[in-house]
This record gives C-alpha cells, sequence and structure tokens, in this order.
C-alpha cells in the first residue's frame, strides 16, 4: 500500500503559512512557482493541486496579505505574480510564532512516555 515516498496532505491552514513564507523568502513568483517550490522544499512529500494553491493565493490576496501583478513567465507566457504585502509579512511573523508553540506542544506530548 505504502511507496518509498508518502504523500502527505497539507493540514489545513497551514498553505497559507507556506505560500506566505515562500513568498517572502524568494520574492515575486507566479501560483505554478509558488506550487512547485513548496513541493521542492518539501522532498515531493507533498503534492500541491493546482485549485488549491490558487484558492489560497486568492484567499491571501482578499485578506491584503500578499498583492498580484501581471508579468511575463520564464517560456514567455502572461502570468499572475505574486508578492507578499506589509501585512502578509505581518501576519507571517504572528502565524510563525503561533506554529512553533502548538508544534512545539505537540512534540512535548508525543514524547510523554507510558506510565505504566
Amino acid at each position: 500500500m505504502g511507496t518509498a515516498k508518502e504523500r502527505s496532505e497539507v493540514l489545513q491552514g497551514t498553505l497559507d503559512l507556506m505560500i506566505l513564507k515562500t513568498l517572502e523568502a524568494l520574492g515575486p513568483l507566479h501560483g505554478y512557482g509558488v506550487a512547485r517550490r513548496i513541493e521542492q522544499l518539501s522532498e515531493e512529500t507533498l503534492r500541491l493541486n493546482e485549485g488549491t494553491v490558487y484558492a489560497s493565493l486568492l484567499r491571501l490576496g482578499q485578506k491584503g496579505w500578499i498583492r498580484s501583478e501581471w508579468g511575463v513567465s520564464d517560456n514567455n507566457r502572461k502570468a499572475k505574480y505574486y508578492s507578499i504585502s506589509a501585512s502578509g509579512r505581518k501576519r507571517l511573523a504572528r502565524e510563525t510564532r503561533n506554529w512553533e508553540r502548538i508544534s512545539g506542544l505537540i512534540g512535548r506530548v508525543l514524547g510523554l512516555e507510558s506510565e505504566g
């Protein structure tokens, strides 16, 4: 049933965080570029559906956390490029602190030893 590299589903709410961080670290990217970069960083553990990524980009744009503008891609096609906004940077910092707190808690719970 399992493969050498099992694919994982993105936890609810984490895709937005990963997109914000990717845009902060790499600068403006088109949606396809964002998805492929996150997949590369996951060492292909994550497989992102294009529709899911674009829905997240739309949501982030509506919240004012990213901006978009039209440009030309490497293969000379018209593409919408996304970049993180100042409010997106603030949100990313807040969400990063929250993620670190929550993942630390989960790590402590999973590290519990049986008492008997």
